[in-house]
């Protein structure tokens, strides 16, 4: 016995002693030129093939045995550093490193940022450098982040004009937009036409297409993750941009010089005040602004306060004003435990608001939705091998379908607010990152998630409990009759959800520069837009699941090949998806979305799918860079009876979403032609979107009408287009604190007259019936100058 004692006690002696030769390297990554933290990074000890990366505040962790290393630390657009160290103890470092003061060649040093991604479990992950979007032709001279992430594979839009942006065949009111952390519910200006991303302010994005985190939730299509600058802490810095129809300015400096930072950035368009010196009285126009504040408390503990206010206003004569929105605020708390344990508190406001002034009939009316977000997320480190990702969040909601107010006492419209909807959406998540062997690498998480649909309301209720019967002497679905109702007190339970999230990813290296994966994800969305068009509108209005409007429910699963070749100079991503959801909203035909406090009556919940092939070739150095993406691609939706009786929609047969895209290629250049000059292009070719045809008409008391056939069996014609831009960098720009510089774009620049919608008529003059394509772009030119000092 005393033997065994012994040997256990020798073995645990052992154990103890290895784990205090092991020391935590921790710290943080910042820009050398103005102190900002840096999202990301690689940082590497190559001896012992151990890695991690920068947090989104600039945070890493490694725990290695102690010795001596060559750290090195790299990412895209900056210079790659290599330093040495001693590690004897545990260690803090502050680490800058410096943009390329230099990229006329472009050449990444020691390590491709895109290599990364091989031997990692992260897929259907794609990134833009803000100094590559910056480089990317835009319309009408604003740079546009949404834009450029419709040049990565699995990614479309609805067409110009249009807001909003499609993933992997889902809608766009799928997709979860994070602006540091805040949830942004419309991300357009002026109808889809800009972006409500003001890209000078904007530090960081990634899109998560598939193998998305447990952290992420409330969504089944992607998310988009977006973090603004936090300002420059070590001088103070004027930026910004003068167009032809919008302007831009930002100013950034320290509070408390490298230990607080501001951030003060606006946006502006102007094309209407020229429509005013013709006498016009119609306007559109837009403005928004970016804030940030900064502190380091201590070593240990950062606070940061960010926002974001932004409106469109759109004006016809003055007697039909629209004024639409965005705002947002966001209370952060950084707080390191320990070198292996990061946290981030959040107290998180979100508001879209949605107003409507018609004078000449008589009335305001005013929508929106807000959320109240408290969240806190943990970073565990817990080795070199495994690290943990857990945390809670808890969401409040307050939906506002609609009010009405008349605008005088004459107006004859009388005061009506449709019920007010609340909803409560608690979560809790962990994440593992795990490195099993040199070959096999996994990330596996589970995510549970509860929602709570509130009072203070009545609820209709039906026979049967179906707000929907069908009418089989018609074959039509129609509106019930409400049988009564049952009044709910304020905060009182009308409906609850509960589900389980699971999420994995594997990733296996077959060498240095191949690979394979999997991934699966689990999702619900319990929030509905309600909508009939195929990309939201301002007017759109959100609602909360209920007895009515089930959860939608996403099960995806993906498989991908990673590939660099030539030593990183070139890289190749193929991954082939496929997804089903459970209750996607459907309408009958005849449906009326607007105003509209029971729309239980005319909704149905069916399923949809998604499936296809994704393709993306980068080229990452030397003066021509760029990638080609290619999306092979169908999406779908079905909604069969609900019985034996009932014929569904469209006869329950699958049928094309209004964004299905079967081909979406996208081919991006940049060429740096020497230090004056640069150029970029990009080609895009899609599919045109599925439509409703009239394949028919009948004559009624000579009123001619038109008969259609199934859904979205039609389709628009092929849409294409080529963009190009130059920048011109003036030679007096060096040893001048003035930095200026020309962009001169050309958005379609061969003048394709692109469909926005075709309509069927009958020509006045020859009676014959005829269709009518709506273009609303052709070849528009622009010029911006921007400037820094």
């Amino acid at each position: 016995m005393k033997k065994q004692l012994l040997i256990v006690f020798l073995v645990l002696q052992s154990i103890l002693s290895v784990a205090q030769e092991r020391v935590t390297l921790s710290g943080s990554v910042v820009d050398s030129n103005n102190n900002e933290t840096v999202i990301g990074v690689l940082v590497e000890i190559s001896e012992l093939k151990i890695s991690t990366f920068t947090n989104e505040y600039g945070f890493f962790s490694l725990t290695v045995p102690k010795g001596s290393y060559n750290l090195q630390v790299s990412t895209i657009g900056y210079e790659t550093k290599i330093i040495e160290i001693s590690l004897q103890e545990n260690s803090k470092l502050a680490i800058e490193i410096k943009a390329n003061a230099k990229e006329l060649d472009a050449v990444i040093i020691n390590k491709n940022p895109y290599r990364t991604s091989i031997s990692k479990p992260e897929m259907s992950v794609n990134k833009i450098a803000i100094s590559t979007i910056k480089k990317m032709p835009a319309i009408l001279g604003e740079i546009d982040i949404l834009k450029s992430i419709t040049t990565l594979p699995g990614v479309t839009n609805a067409g110009e004009g249009q807001s909003g942006f499609n993933v992997r065949g889902g809608a766009a009111d799928q997709n979860l937009i994070l602006l540091d952390e805040a949830t942004v519910y419309n991300s357009s200006h002026l109808f889809g036409f800009f972006s409500v991303f003001n890209a000078d302010a904007i530090k960081d994005l990634k899109l998560y297409k598939g193998g998305i985190p447990s952290r992420f939730g409330g969504r089944v299509a992607s998310v988009l993750d977006i973090y603004q600058k936090e300002g420059n802490s070590k001088a103070f810095n004027l930026s910004g941009g003068i167009g032809l129809i919008s302007s831009r300015i930002m100013a950034e400096g320290p509070l408390v010089k490298e230990k607080g930072s501001f951030l003060v950035a606006g946006r502006s368009s102007y094309a209407h005040l020229f429509l005013k010196l013709t006498n016009n009285k119609n306007s559109a126009y837009f403005y928004d602004l970016n804030t940030k504040l900064s502190y380091k408390l201590n070593e240990n503990n950062n606070l940061y306060l960010s926002g974001y206010f932004g409106r469109d206003v759109f004006s016809l004569n003055n007697s039909f004003v629209n004024t639409y929105g965005n705002t947002v605020f966001n209370l952060r708390w950084n707080h390191l435990f320990s070198d292996q344990l990061f946290s981030n508190f959040s107290l998180i406001y979100s508001d879209y608001y949605y107003g409507l002034t018609l004078d000449f009939v008589g009335f305001n009316w005013d929508s929106g939705i807000k959320n109240y977000n408290l969240k806190y997320d943990f970073k565990h480190y817990l080795n070199d091998k495994t690290k943990l990702f857990y945390g809670a969040n808890a969401i409040y909601y307050d939906f506002n379908p609609g009010k009405i107010e008349p605008t005088n006492s004459t107006s004859g419209i009388n005061p009506d607010q449709l019920d007010k909807k609340y909803a409560f959406e608690p979560a809790l998540y962990l994440d593992v990152e795990q490195q099993l062997s040199d070959k096999f690498s996994i990330n596996y998480g589970l995510r549970y998630s509860l929602f709570y649909r509130l009072g203070n309301q009545e609820i209709n209720t039906y026979a049967n409990n179906q707000a929907v019967v069908f009418n089989a002497e018609q074959q039509i679905y129609e509106k019930a009759t409400p049988t009564g109702t049952v009044a709910y007190g304020k905060n009182e339970t009308i409906a609850k959800f509960n589900n389980l999230e699971p999420r994995l990813a594997l990733a296996y290296l077959i060498n240095d520069q191949h690979s394979v994966k999997i991934s699966y994800n689990r999702m619900t969305q319990y929030l509905h837009l309600i909508s009939n068009t195929q990309s939201p509108t301002p007017l759109d209005v959100w609602a909360p699941s209920d007895n009515f409007l089930k959860p939608q429910i996403l099960d995806q699963i993906a498989v991908g090949y990673f590939s660099e070749l030539k030593d990183g100079k070139y890289s190749l991503e193929i991954e082939s998806f496929y997804k089903k959801i459970k209750n996607r909203l459907d309408y009958i035909d005849g449906a009326d979305l607007i105003a509209n406090n029971a729309i239980e009556q005319v909704i149905l919940n069916g399923n949809a799918r998604a499936y296809g092939l994704e393709v993306l070739f980068r080229k990452n150095e030397g003066k021509l860079n760029g990638w080609v993406s290619y999306t092979l691609s169908r999406s779908e939706q079905q909604t069969p009876g609900r019985n034996s009786a009932e014929t569904g929609i469209n006869n329950g047969a699958w049928y094309k979403t209004g964004w299905d895209k079967l081909h979406n290629l996208s081919v991006t250049g940049m060429y740096q032609f020497n230090e004056k000059w640069s150029f970029s292009s990009i080609f895009t070719l899609q599919s045109g979107q599925p439509v409703t045809y009239p394949n028919g008409q009948y004559q009624y008391q000579g009123i001619t009408i038109p008969t259609y056939g199934l859904r979205n069996e039609n389709r628009l014609p092929t849409y294409h287009r080529l963009d190009i831009s130059a920048t011109l960098i003036p030679s007096k720009n060096k040893n001048r604190n003035w930095q200026g510089e020309w962009v001169f774009g050309i958005y379609n620049l061969y003048s394709r007259k692109n469909a926005a919608s075709i309509s069927f008529r009958q020509n006045q003059d020859s009676g014959n019936n005829e269709a009518v394509r709506l273009s609303i772009f052709g070849i528009v030119p622009s010029v911006t100058y921007n400037f820094k000092f």
